[in-house]
């Protein structure tokens, strides 16, 4: 068999293994690891195994990764997102639909010091879906407006989502992270859009919150103060080069660790936060070695060469590719978590994006974007399922309705974004 059918019966085994429920990381690595052997050598394959560990492991840029990660688990343990809840309520108190909004806009600051989708999704939860509850929101408006906010974590800088792609692609994680701004903060007033429109065309699913006066409203703004604090500096050191990516997530992690003492959390609640932070990141990095071991795979097959000459073959515009590749990662956030989505796919079809001169951040952006999608897309949005997880008395058939509304909005980004790809690339002209 040439490399090219081993290389398709690989990524055919691949999702037949998925679909047999084996964990996303050891898949990759089956697959990788048997499929460079058929291909070259069993020795090469076997040595593969001592050699591609160590060099995930070691790789400076990773470290990044458990840093973001104990930063939202901080924020959560050290009672910020509480505060923050609280002042995005006071913030909207008297609109209609005001705790909805507030639920959305509490999602996407908590984000911007997570960069992480369903850590900000489970956490919003426990402090927000309680106090909708108590004024009578509909539970499906409640929870689809907290599926929905939850995504924004995949975007708002800082993201582990664009941090994997900008390594696995080559490409600046700073460039990335500027990138994700405008396309993030465009989904957090779209989101709060949605919210005000179901509401003008179904008023009865809610009602207005209690009125604040403007002195409150300034007020309660200190409670915002410890998240753009961190991201402000985490995210001008970065675009004014005072410190990289990686150096700009200890600063944001170390940060984060002296408001939560400060704010009293003592060495248990540290040490759950730190066993909490390594067992997440052990899931990435697991992640991370098997799709390196499958992109050798990948490259030793050659098949995405071959993809990309019957893509030249069809004679199509390269927008349609693009729109092509955007459809399959649309139909795989169905079924797969987004981190394993980038880590499978992303070695298949850089080379194509590669060869066809598209800008590759602004391919990047979109890209997460419509992974973004799939965390909230039936039958398997990882977002709805672990708010499901946290509101056991909410149906997922209501969760879904509720999140309807959210999935036109991010349509409708993506097309935005699509066909106006300075609003990726601003900061980097």
């Amino acid at each position: 068999m040439g490399s090219e059918v081993i290389g398709a019966i690989g990524l055919g085994l691949l999702l037949v293994l998925m679909i047999l429920r084996v964990p996303v990381a050891l898949t990759m690595l089956i697959v990788g690891v048997v499929g460079f052997a058929q291909i070259i050598s069993w020795d090469a394959a076997i040595a593969q195994l001592k050699t591609v560990p160590v060099e995930v492991l070691s790789n400076y840029s990773f470290s990044a990764v458990p840093m973001f990660i104990l930063m939202g688990v901080l924020a959560a343990h050290s009672g910020m997102a509480g505060k923050l809840f609280d002042s995005t309520r006071v913030i909207c108190g008297g609109w209609k639909g005001g705790l909805a909004i507030a639920a959305v806009g509490s999602c996407g600051i908590f984000s911007a010091i997570s960069g992480s989708s369903l850590a900000t999704a489970s956490t919003m939860t426990r402090v927000a879906l309680p106090e909708m509850e108590r004024y009578g929101y509909n539970r499906g408006l409640a929870t689809g407006a907290l599926a929905a906010g939850g995504t924004l974590g995949i975007m708002i800088p800082p993201s582990i989502a664009l941090l994997i792609y900008a390594i696995l692609t080559e490409q600046s994680v700073g460039d990335m992270f500027m990138a994700g701004l405008i396309p993030g903060l465009l989904g957090l007033v779209m989101y709060a859009l949605t919210v005000t429109v179901v509401m003008h065309l179904r008023p009865t699913l809610a009602i207005a919150g209690e009125p604040t006066s403007w002195k409150e409203k300034l007020a309660s703004i200190s409670g915002l103060a410890p998240f753009f604090g961190v991201f402000l500096i985490m995210i001008l050191g970065i675009y004014f080069g005072v410190f990289t990516p990686t150096e700009g997530a200890s600063v944001g992690a170390f940060a984060t660790l002296l408001y939560a003492v400060v704010k009293g959390m003592r060495f248990g609640g540290l040490w759950r936060s730190v066993q909490e932070t390594l067992a997440l990141s052990a899931v990435v990095f697991f992640m991370l070695v098997g799709a390196e071991t499958l992109g050798y795979f990948i490259s030793v097959s050659r098949i995405s060469f071959s993809i990309s000459d019957f893509l030249y073959g069809l004679d199509v515009a390269p927008i349609v590719v693009v729109l092509c590749i955007l459809l399959l990662y649309f139909v795989l956030g169905m079924f797969m978590d987004s981190i394993a989505m980038l880590v499978i796919t992303v070695p298949v079809v850089f080379p194509i994006i590669q060869a066809l001169g598209i800008d590759p951040v602004w391919f990047g952006i979109i890209t997460v974007l419509t992974v973004e999608l799939g965390l909230i897309t039936p039958p398997v949005g990882m977002n709805v399922f672990v708010i499901k997880a946290m509101a056991p008395h909410v149906g997922l058939g209501e969760i879904f309705k509720g999140v309807a509304p959210f999935i036109v909005s991010d349509f409708l980004r993506l097309a935005l974004l699509i066909i106006f790809p300075v609003l990726s690339t601003y900061f980097l002209l």
